[in-house]
């Protein structure tokens, strides 16, 4: 019998004219594709190219199964995609995060989704901070929402908005009494941050290191409401987005523009490639709620 993965090959080797090439389109060694045709050229009992023709020529019977591949997996491929569209209707969007003080505006965001649709699931999953985007890559989400896109084929990027990252510092320090601060006033001060590496800190990475500044030690914590009460008592500052504050309740904390502009930071909604918000009008109904949460960031002070 011929089977999918032999038409899958002939097809790989008819759009590429070599083995060598066909191999890397299906992400196979030479050696298997090569084993493989020899499985197919037995089961048909003729020959499917002709060996060490340049450029790559099919027998009679090689052309007939390239044939045969051109109507049969496309149709194959279509039939997959309405499969999985029903499913994945049927099943919530997963949605994870790389920032942790996102979380605070987004369940006011996943409420609001489900009074506009309620025949609609979202599922927002905490348990992939640190490599959501693998994650995303992997198929375990389906949207993360990130700063920081990376070149990556497999997954699309789309900006959703903008937001300010402040310095976060108690009302009864020196900063608080600042307008705006400059990267040399920060040299030597304890960051208190999530357990991120000090490198990936939006605060270090966008605001001291290009000024050639080197911060003081990093003290983490998990949770954003023990990050805040540790500055207000004294123990460093941290460079978060403006909304971060909403959690400061009852805290004497104020928060500092970094630099005299401020310093502002992307909001991307990553998605696989292929399956961005274009083909999915669930995704584009939550990626507008979110840009619109965004647009203008709440801050207290």
């Amino acid at each position: 019998m011929i089977e999918l993965r032999h038409l899958r090959t002939v097809l790989a080797l008819k759009q590429t004219g070599s083995l060598a090439a066909a191999a890397s389109k299906c992400f196979v060694t030479q050696s298997a594709l090569s084993h493989q045709l020899k499985e197919l050229e037995s089961r048909i009992d003729a020959k499917v190219f002709v060996r060490k023709s340049k450029p790559l020529a099919f027998t009679d019977e090689g052309l007939k199964l390239v044939v045969l591949a051109e109507d049969i997996l496309p149709k194959v491929a279509a039939t997959e995609s309405q499969l999985k569209a029903a499913t994945d209707s049927q099943s919530p969007l997963r949605i994870g995060i790389d920032c942790h003080s996102c979380y605070r505006w987004l369940m006011p965001v996943m409420a609001q989704f489900n009074q506009q649709f309620p025949d609609e699931r979202l599922d927002l999953l905490s348990r992939y901070s640190f490599d959501a985007l693998d994650a995303l890559e992997q198929g375990e989400l389906d949207m993360v929402l990130t700063s920081d896109p990376v070149a990556n084929s497999a997954l699309h990027f789309e900006q959703l908005s903008e937001f300010e990252v402040k310095l976060v510092v108690g009302k009864d320090t020196a900063l608080a009494q600042k307008n705006y601060v400059t990267p040399a006033q920060l040299a030597g001060q304890t960051i208190i941050s999530y357990p991120v590496p000090l490198s990936r800190l939006d605060l270090v990475q966008y605001f001291l290191a290009p000024a050639g500044v080197t911060p003081g030690p990093q003290k983490t914590c998990d949770l954003t409401n023990v990050l805040l009460q540790r500055i207000a008592c004294g123990e460093g500052v941290a460079g978060m987005p403006s909304w971060s504050l909403t959690e400061a309740q009852g805290l004497s904390l104020t928060s500092v523009r970094l630099g005299e502009h401020g310093l502002f930071r992307p909001l991307f909604a990553a998605t696989r490639a292929g399956k961005h918000a274009l083909q999915q009008p669930i995704m584009q109904r939550v990626m507008q709620l979110i840009a619109d949460a965004t647009a203008s960031p709440i801050t207290a002070d």
